[in-house]
């Protein structure tokens, strides 16, 4: 080739080139008007979840300016926050199949050790996170337990103070992080938190819309940067009272329900700091100390829900909220424990519980739903002596304290001679509980009604009109239940309205109410 042509094909190629890299459109989104432009191009913030002695993961999403087909991003985690001691680096690649997520489980780690990680990209730093690797040998375990998030009932202050704990091994999230309604259909109009996109979320981009939305949230993103998270999903994450083949909230003209859960999923595992293994139920050792247990009691295998207590469904053998895999799965874990602890991550109540309302007195979406899977699990712990169980609960709104049995003619409410194992509810973050609906006054009545009467002497406690989160301290000697109530959900406030802890000895399965 003569050198003047190869000069010209050399001039239009670099040309060429240089006009593909421009024209790539820009990178619109739904959700731009809730960005922080300093924090660009990590708007999300960063996660770590799902820690192992050995591993954790570590989450954030780069945003593009432009829709490029894929990004470059540099990871780094360290046990100094100056990032002079590195303790494991490397790259990744994400794109819009992904939805710009970046998802690393970051190995070869040391037990019960504080690091701290972050990102680079497209000439940005993303914020510094904190996590934590699971102890081999610690006296101590401390849970956060979280559920129910909506963003249209108001402020995330539990997420907030959450942020501001200390000493947390973990945050047990148990489901319903989002909410799928369309505006309006579920929330507090006064607080001007208004739902992205502005429909019910079916579609692939809803729900990556509604995700980014929540993940905008500065409590929540602080929340989420100073402690690992441990999560599973409960209904909302895709639909209300969802279960493997159906949805209470899923109608024929919104297409086949497969095809949105499968949409669902997908969505939850690209903005979610959590392994992906195949299946959401899953196991982790705190050493000695504790066994923790995540169910998945939504997608893995739950039937559908019976449809009254007059159902001549409601005790067939082959209704299952857990299906037989992942059934054979927890009992073989739980027989098998040799922690002190055995804590399950359970998103409906277990315990039995008569509501006091004549239009529920059962909630059939709940364990009792399912009574026949619910008594093999009751009989498993007893005719095997597994003690010190403790069942830890969302989805209802609302704190319970339970001396799990299922025997009642053979439980003493004085003694707790019966009772099996605990159960403790958290309340929801914000999502709208009795008082939304009641006066507090008609409320405290009601829980008077049902608490340590003839309908349930085995729940000992209940708060049905307060929003926060739970605690759980597991030590040699007891477990230690604090519930935290904000003082307001209108405005950013971390304030605290009220405390109440509940504890109990190793050994048994009673409450100590004093």
């Amino acid at each position: 080739m003569r050198p003047i042509l190869l000069f010209l094909f050399c001039a239009l190629f670099v040309a060429c080139s240089s006009q593909t890299e421009v024209e790539y459109p820009p990178l619109i989104e739904n959700t731009d008007q809730h960005k922080e432009a300093s924090k660009a191009p990590f708007f999300h913030g960063v996660a770590s979840g799902d820690p192992l002695p050995n591993a954790v993961i570590i989450w954030t999403r780069v945003t593009p300016e432009t829709q490029l087909p894929s990004v470059k991003v540099n990871w780094e985690i360290s046990t100094d926050e100056s990032f002079q001691q590195l303790a494991r680096e490397g790259q990744v690649i994400t794109g819009p199949e992904k939805d710009y997520t970046v998802k690393v489980d970051a190995k070869n780690l040391e037990p019960g050790t504080q690091y701290f990680y972050r990102f680079m990209a497209l000439d940005g730093q993303s914020d510094v996170g904190q996590t934590k690797t699971t102890p081999e040998d610690l006296q101590e375990i401390n849970f956060a337990v979280v559920s129910c998030s909506n963003y249209e009932f108001g402020y995330f202050n539990g997420f907030g103070a959450i942020s501001e704990e200390n000493d947390l091994d973990a945050v047990l999230h148990l489901g319903d992080y989002i909410y799928e309604y369309a505006p309006g259909d579920y929330g507090d109009s006064t607080t001007n938190r208004i739902h992205i996109p502005a429909k019910e979320i079916i579609e692939l981009q809803d729900y990556r819309d509604r995700y980014a939305q929540y993940r905008l949230d500065p409590d929540l993103q602080a929340a989420h940067s100073k402690h690992p998270f441990i999560l599973v999903w409960d209904d909302h994450e895709i639909t209300n009272n969802s279960y493997k083949d159906g949805a209470q909230n899923h109608q024929e003209d919104e297409g086949p329900y497969n095809v949105r859960k499968d949409i669902a999923v997908q969505v939850y595992y690209e903005w979610m700091p959590v392994r992906e293994s195949g299946q959401l139920y899953r196991s982790f050792s705190f050493g000695d100390q504790v066994d923790l247990f995540m169910l998945d009691e939504r997608l893995a295998g739950r039937t559908k829900q019976a449809d009254s207590i007059t159902d001549p469904t409601l005790y067939d053998e082959t209704r299952t909220m857990l299906g037989q895999k992942q059934l054979n799965w927890f009992q073989d874990k739980l027989k098998s424990s040799t922690a002190n602890w055995k804590v399950i991550g359970n998103q409906v109540i277990f315990s039995k519980l008569n509501w006091g309302r004549s239009e529920m007195d059962l909630n059939l979406d709940s364990w009792d739903g399912y009574p026949v899977e619910q008594e093999k699990i009751a009989n498993l712990i007893q005719e095997n002596g597994i003690s010190d169980v403790v069942f830890v609960t969302g989805d209802t709104h609302s704190s319970w304290a339970f001396e799990v049995t299922h025997d009642p003619d053979n439980y003493n409410p004085q003694t707790s001679e019966g009772a099996y194992a605990l159960e403790f509810g958290t309340t929801s973050i914000n999502s709208g509980n009795f008082n939304e609906r009641f006066t507090d006054e008609e409320v405290l009545a009601h829980e008077a009604k049902i608490v340590n009467t003839p309908v349930n002497p085995h729940l000992k406690y209940s708060n049905m009109r307060d929003h926060g989160y739970l605690l759980i301290k597991l030590s040699d000697d007891q477990v230690e239940a604090t519930w935290k109530y904000m003082k307001t959900l209108k405005e950013r406030d971390r304030t605290f309205k009220e405390e109440v802890r509940i504890e109990a000895s190793r050994g048994t399965a009673k409450l100590d109410l004093e």
